[in-house]
């Protein structure tokens, strides 16, 4: 038993004055370093308290079990990553949506003034410079984009106008969401001969929405046509909300 030295150690320690405590202290110590038997961890390890280490084996166990559990969160959170990896891999595999198309053909052919419009109803305008189509999403003769999978687009319009001096700028264009009006530009003055603007959405869209821009009835866009510009991209698709992160 290693109670019974250590009491008998401690004896002379009560009884010796302060100028002996230190020697028997270090008695004490070299006591408790020579046993050859395991030191009793379940409460606290004389080595480590003489020594003023800052760590002991009571507090090592502590630390192993931490280095288990950190380690099996890790391997849990490695395996996670790879699975919404594959996930998102299969959702976008052979999936491409971007388009840009710009130059509006003029609808007053044989006028001195190119210009499209206006017309006595609104009327989706048919971009049909087509630099960029991925997947042909972009339908230039209808000026139509169609998402094909459910996901969040960005879209953005440029539009440009310009008139003889002293004549009026009179156009509204606006993008639509299927039947929905999103966002638009216009202009309604005689004091500028020329307008441009720009309008940049980000868009929720399931599969099969539609996106266009239309030239609100009566107003007309002139001059420079391949000024205005029509892009879109996919900026990510939706993903399964219910995955099974711990399979």
């Amino acid at each position: 038993m290693v109670v019974l030295p250590v009491l008998f150690l401690l004896g002379p320690l009560f009884l010796s004055g302060p100028a002996e405590a230190q020697t028997v202290s270090e008695i004490l110590k070299q006591a408790a370093l020579s046993l050859n038997t395991p030191l009793d961890c379940n409460k606290w390890d004389c080595k480590c308290a003489f020594d003023h280490q800052r760590g002991c084996c009571c507090a090592a166990k502590d630390m192993f079990q931490l280095e288990d559990d950190t380690f099996i969160r890790t391997k849990s959170l490695w395996h996670n990553i790879r699975a919404l990896k594959y996930r998102v891999k299969e959702l976008t595999d052979g999936v491409r949506a971007a388009f840009k198309a710009s130059n509006i053909t003029s609808s007053t052919s044989g006028s001195s003034e190119a210009c499209f419009g206006p017309f006595n109803t609104n009327v989706p305008i048919p971009y049909s410079y087509v630099t960029l189509n991925h997947d042909n999403g972009y339908n230039p003769a209808l000026g139509t984009f169609t998402a094909p999978v459910a996901g969040v687009y960005v879209f953005s319009v440029t539009v440009f106008s310009q008139v003889e001096e002293n004549e009026r700028l009179y156009h509204n264009v606006q993008m639509m969401k299927n039947q929905e009006p999103i966002v638009g530009v216009w202009e309604n003055n005689r004091e500028d001969s020329e307008d441009n603007a720009n309008q940049n959405v980000v868009l929720e869209l399931q599969r099969g929405d539609q996106v266009y821009i239309v030239l609100i009835s009566g107003r007309r866009l002139c001059k420079l046509l391949g000024e205005n510009i029509f892009t879109g991209y996919m900026l990510y698709p939706h993903a399964d909300p219910y995955i099974d992160m711990y399979e």
